[in-house]
């Protein structure tokens, strides 16, 4: 039983003690779990940090490497200066971030649970920054899947732990097709379930909503040519701004609609939600992301299922 005075995601990592925080699609996602990390740590658990990345990973040192398909990413870590989301998150935290090279599900399981091995983790949240996570395949779009479903896909096949997904910027994957009422009804589907673990709001005056906005901040300064456009965003969102908010000529062309739902945690149960996932299992096998986009594809082109598209009615 879950209750109003304690917030069901919370409940749920009420007995871990060390908790891997993962970002799922890659790139700066990990950042959008950063609020949750603080307020587990004020909490006293032991807070790890892990990322899909899209960074140059071939350019880091051999002695980086744990194993081929895992890197630990420290502060003063050398490599690309242009874009390495986990070296600013290293700085910002002072403390090692993991990287994972893009591959494909079965290399990343692997390196989970060697992560999983080497800190006694007994809870793995992934976090996606925007919703396309929650999406299940019979969608019109379903944004960027390839990374998404990696991910999930490999830590529902990690047992001995909690498991959870959290995305964060609820609305804007509508700039990559994403229909979110489609979104809120997966939603649904899964609280019949009991596999939804609520919406949870970052209150914008707190120690939690001023650390992220810092590193989101940070991580701008380094990377002015490749800030995160979701980031940025919610960021703006726990600011109290509102609408076509700009903080990047890379939005330059596009209308944005930055609102306080950005702001909010969506969270589900991770087993329940592959479980959902129509061509998950279709992605079992796989070992490069190539494989994981082709599989992806190949079940799109073969079916012809798809739930119309539809706007918000309010």
């Amino acid at each position: 039983m879950f209750s109003l005075a304690k917030p069901p995601l919370f409940t749920r990592l009420h007995k871990a003690r060390n908790v891997l925080i993962a970002g799922a699609g890659g790139g700066f996602d990990v950042f959008a779990g950063i609020p949750l990390g603080v307020a587990l740590r004020n909490e006293g658990k032991l807070v790890h940090y892990a990322s899909l990345s899209f960074s140059d990973l071939e350019r880091l040192d051999l002695d980086a490497w744990i194993e081929p398909g895992l890197a630990a990413v420290e502060p003063e870590t050398s490599g690309e200066d242009a874009y390495f989301p986990e070296r600013e998150l290293a700085r910002f935290l002072g403390d090692t971030v993991y990287a994972f090279p893009r591959t494909g599900v079965r290399p990343l399981r692997s390196a989970y649970r060697t992560i999983i091995e080497k800190h006694s983790i007994d809870a793995v949240v992934l976090v996606d920054g925007g919703t396309d996570i929650l999406l299940r395949g019979d969608e019109q779009h379903l944004g960027t899947p390839t990374e998404d479903m990696t991910s999930l896909a490999a830590v529902a096949g990690v047992d001995g732990v909690v498991k959870i997904v959290t995305s964060l910027g609820f609305g804007i994957d509508a700039h990559h097709g994403v229909c979110h009422a489609h979104v809120l009804e997966n939603l649904a589907a899964l609280d019949k379930q009991g596999a939804y673990l609520g919406a949870l709001s970052i209150p914008s005056d707190s120690f939690e909503a001023r650390a992220y906005t810092t590193a989101v901040q940070q991580a701008q300064d380094a990377t002015p040519l490749s800030p995160s456009i979701v980031n940025g965003q919610i960021a703006a969102s726990l600011r109290g701004e509102f609408g076509n908010v700009r903080f990047t000529t890379r939005t330059e062309g596009s209308e944005l609609f930055v609102n306080p739902l950005m702001g909010v945690y969506f969270s589900v149960d991770l087993d329940a939600l592959a479980r959902g996932v129509h061509y998950l299992p279709a992605l079992e096998k796989t070992r490069t992301a190539f494989d994981v986009a082709l599989a992806i594809e190949e079940y799109r082109e073969s079916t012809d299922e798809r739930r119309p598209k539809r706007a918000l009615p309010h």
